[in-house]
C-alpha cells in the first residue's frame, strides 16, 4: 500500500475485534472468522486484530500469530489489516515481520509495557520496529499524557512509513498541542478512545476514530463517522447520547470490564461465549442486565 492509501485506511472506524474463545478456553476460531464477516458485510473497512478489546495481553504468542492469520484469510481485497504488536523489543519486531508476512498492512505498536519509558527510549523502541519492516505501515498507540510532539515527529523523520498515531490521551486540548507539535498533516491522528471522545479529538485534527462498541452495533459507529465526515457535529452527539451509558460502563473501575461489556453484549447476541481471560472478569448480574437493556434499545 501506498503512503496515501495507508492514511485512507487510518481516517475510519478502525475496528478492534473482540477474540472469541470456546468451550475450552481456546481461540474459537471460526466463530472469530464469522465476526469479522460480520463487520465487513456492515461496511467496517479497516480492523486492528490482538488491539487491547482483542485482550492482546492475554493472549500466547501463538495465538496473537492465529488471530493475525486468521484475519488475513477473511479480508477480501477491500479489507486493511492493522496488527497490534508489541510487548519486548525482539518479540514486537518478531510479531511485526510476521504480521508483515501474513500480508497485514500496517502495524499498531502498543504503548510500551515498561515502569521506566523515557520519551527518547520511546522513539527508539518504534524506531526499531519500524526499521526492521520498512514496507509496512507503522502506526504508534499513545497513551502517556507525557509524550510530546517533539518525539512522534522525530520518529517520523526518521522513519518514513510511520503513517499514523493512534492517540488515546483523555484530553483534547493535549491532543490538539501533540498533533500539531507532531505534525497535523504528516500523520493521520486517530482518536484512540472511542466513539465516546471522537467528536472532541475529531474537532482538533483526528480523522479517524478506534472502536470496540463497532464488534456489537456496527451501525452506530459508521453512523457516527459519517456525521463527523460531514461537520454534522448535533448527528455526531445524537450517536453519542444513544453509545454513551455503553462505553460508560466499559470505562467504569479503570476501564475493568472494557472487554467484557462487548463479550457481554455479542452473547446477548448469540455471537459468541461471554468468556474473557484474568485479570478481566466477566460481568456481574447487574451489569449483565444493563447491557441487554441498551441492546433492546438499539434495536440489534
Amino acid at each position: 500500500m501506498s503512503f496515501a492509501a495507508q492514511s485512507a485506511a487510518l481516517a475510519e472506524v478502525v475496528a478492534i475485534p473482540v477474540t472469541p474463545f470456546d468451550a475450552d478456553g481456546g481461540v474459537a476460531r471460526d466463530t472469530y472468522r464469522a465476526l469479522l464477516r460480520r463487520l465487513f458485510d456492515s461496511g467496517v473497512r479497516t480492523v486492528t486484530p490482538n488491539g487491547n478489546t482483542g485482550e492482546f495481553y492475554a493472549l500466547d504468542p501463538g495465538e496473537r500469530r492465529l488471530v493475525v492469520e486468521l484475519t488475513m484469510a477473511e479480508a477480501d481485497a477491500g479489507t486493511r489489516v492493522v496488527a497490534g504488536v508489541g510487548l519486548d523489543l525482539p518479540t514486537a519486531v518478531a510479531a511485526a515481520r510476521h504480521a508483515r508476512d501474513a500480508g497485514a498492512h500496517m502495524v499498531m505498536v502498543h504503548q510500551p509495557v515498561h515502569p521506566y519509558v523515557s520519551p527518547d527510549g520511546w522513539v527508539e523502541y518504534h524506531r526499531a520496529i519500524a526499521q526492521a519492516v520498512p514496507e509496512t505501515g507503522v502506526v504508534p498507540y499513545v497513551r502517556d499524557p507525557a509524550l510530546d510532539g517533539e518525539r512522534i515527529a522525530r520518529l517520523g523523520e526518521l522513519c518514513p512509513n510511520v503513517v499514523g498515531v493512534k492517540y488515546a490521551v483523555p484530553d483534547p486540548a493535549r491532543f490538539a498541542a501533540v498533533a500539531r507539535d507532531a505534525g497535523l498533516d504528516r500523520f493521520t491522528w486517530v482518536a484512540g478512545l472511542a466513539e465516546l471522545y471522537a467528536p472532541a479529538h475529531w474537532a482538533v485534527g483526528a480523522t479517524g476514530f478506534t472502536s470496540g462498541l463497532v464488534n456489537v452495533a456496527p451501525r452506530l459507529s459508521l453512523e457516527m463517522l459519517r456525521a463527523l465526515r460531514a461537520g454534522d457535529h448535533p448527528a455526531a452527539m445524537r450517536v453519542w447520547e444513544r453509545i454513551r451509558e455503553f462505553e460508560g460502563l466499559r470505562a467504569e473501575e479503570g476501564s475493568a470490564n472494557n472487554v467484557s461489556v462487548v463479550k457481554e453484549a455479542l452473547a446477548g447476541l448469540g455471537l459468541c461465549r461471554r468468556d474473557v481471560r484474568p485479570p478481566s472478569h466477566p460481568l456481574t448480574a447487574s451489569r449483565r442486565a444493563r447491557v441487554a437493556a441498551l441492546l433492546a434499545g438499539w434495536g440489534v
